[in-house]
């Protein structure tokens, strides 16, 4: 159903009963208007979509299309239901809690009934490329995703993410080099041409500091990623941008504010 209409855009919020997680997920759909090509936009998914109105993404948005900044996308929010941390993990691989454990049904919402939904209600082809992004968990959801699909995926967006997600405790003989599963998810696989990353972290994301190098884990945690990104020959000219914001908390704010140059990045028009 149509919740709102701004100049460049259309918004709508739909609800999709999915069998892989036995629930009803809310989506916001943030349509570009006038579009002679469907096949020319881009589709961008949004973890945690239900913050997105805190964001004020839809006004943000609006402003870049209106001023031609950048290409048409149609971006869809979705909502988290209440079991976030069970469905927004790693697939395959729970954290030492055991959160994370419904990551691959997650997965396969995304993949086998959001997509094909879209494609089909919006009688819609095709899209140009597909993004990920997430904020904090939503993050680390994305780029697992997107890391295990680079056939449906071709950019990811990780927002203060939550690379900490490890499988052994930090009093159970803890180690950054073997136990941070998403490093691991990105050691133990291989380059695959096209994939981008696009990382924020905010310099009050946290106090926490587990290996005493004076860097929050927020940082050291991205930047461990980047490396092992880099390992695989992806390069931080076109393949991977990261930037911190010194002022930046680990809030809708703060990702907010980093929101538009992430759009820019991916999807620019210049």
């Amino acid at each position: 159903m149509l919740t709102e209409e701004l100049s460049n855009i259309l918004i709508e919020q739909r609800a999709i009963g999915s069998q892989y997680l036995k629930r009803y997920v809310i989506i916001d759909l943030y349509l570009p208007k006038n579009i002679s090509n469907p096949a020319e936009m881009s589709l961008l998914l949004i973890n945690d979509g239900q913050d997105l109105e805190e964001m004020k993404f839809a006004a943000l948005y609006n402003s870049l299309l209106e001023s031609d900044q950048v290409q048409p996308l149609f971006c869809v929010g979705i909502h988290a239901g209440k079991h976030r941390k069970m469905e927004y993990g790693t697939a395959d691989i729970p954290d030492f809690e055991g959160r994370g454990a419904t990551a691959n049904a997650y997965q396969q919402f995304i993949l086998e009934e959001l997509i094909p939904f879209i494609h089909m209600e919006y009688a819609i082809e095709s899209f140009r490329q597909k993004g990920f992004c997430g904020f904090s968990l939503g993050g680390l959801s994305a780029i697992d995703i997107v890391w295990h699909h680079p056939d449906v995926f071709s950019v990811a967006g990780i927002f203060s993410g939550s690379l900490w997600w490890r499988s052994t405790a930090l009093d159970d003989n803890y180690n950054d080099d073997t136990d941070r599963i998403m490093h691991f998810k990105i050691r133990e696989g291989e380059y695959y041409p096209g994939l981008r990353f696009y990382f924020t972290t905010g310099s009050q994301d946290e106090t926490a500091d587990r290996n005493n190098n004076g860097i929050i884990d927020s940082i050291d945690d991205t930047l461990a990623l980047i490396d092992e990104l880099q390992k695989h020959g992806y390069n931080t000219e076109y393949d991977i941008r990261y930037l911190n914001y010194e002022d930046g908390k680990h809030d809708v704010a703060t990702w907010g504010k980093a929101m538009p140059a992430f759009l820019l990045w991916g999807w620019s028009k210049v």
